[in-house]
C-alpha cells in the first residue's frame, strides 16, 4: 500500500512520521503496534516548522516509516496543550518509551533542542490515540 491509498482509505488523513531519525521512528512504531504507547506529543512549533496540521479529536492520520510506507492508521481521540515544565507522571506512562517523567524530560530537551525549539515553557500538543488499522 502506498502512502496515497492510506489517505485515500482515510478522507482527510494526513500522514507523518514519529521521532526525527529511523532509529527511533522504527522503535516507535513497534511501541505503537504493541499497544503500549497511546500518547505522543511534541512542541506546537515543531508542527508548523514542518508544514503539518495539528491533530484533532476524530480525525484519522497515517503514521508512516522512515522511508516513507504506511503503516498505521491512527485516530485522535484527546489533544491537549501544556507548557513542557507541565509533563505528568501519567501522561509520560502512556508514551511507552520512557522510564519516568525524568527520562521523559532528558529525551525531549534533546529533542526539542535538535529541532532548535526547547526551553522550560515550549508548548507542547499532547494526543491521546488509538490504532485503526495497522498497514505493515
Amino acid at each position: 500500500m502506498t502512502e496515497a491509498d492510506a489517505i485515500a482509505r482515510y478522507p482527510g488523513a494526513s500522514s507523518f512520521r514519529f521521532g526525527d531519525g529511523p532509529a527511533l521512528n522504527a522503535r516507535i512504531l513497534d511501541l505503537v503496534r504493541q499497544g503500549r504507547k497511546t500518547v505522543t506529543c511534541d512542541a506546537v512549533a515543531n508542527f508548523a516548522k514542518r508544514g503539518d496540521p495539528l491533530p484533532e479529536p476524530g480525525r484519522v492520520d497515517i503514521a508512516l516509516d522512515w522511508n516513507g510506507a504506511p503503516v498505521l492508521a491512527i485516530r485522535t481521540v484527546d489533544v491537549t496543550r501544556m507548557p513542557f515544565s507541565a509533563m505528568t507522571e501519567d501522561l509520560v506512562a502512556d508514551q511507552g518509551e520512557f522510564r519516568d517523567l525524568d527520562d521523559w524530560r532528558a529525551g525531549y530537551r534533546s529533542y526539542l533542542t535538535r529541532a532548535g525549539l526547547f526551553s522550560p515553557d515550549v508548548e507542547m500538543l499532547v494526543e491521546r490515540f488509538t490504532v485503526v488499522e495497522v498497514f505493515a
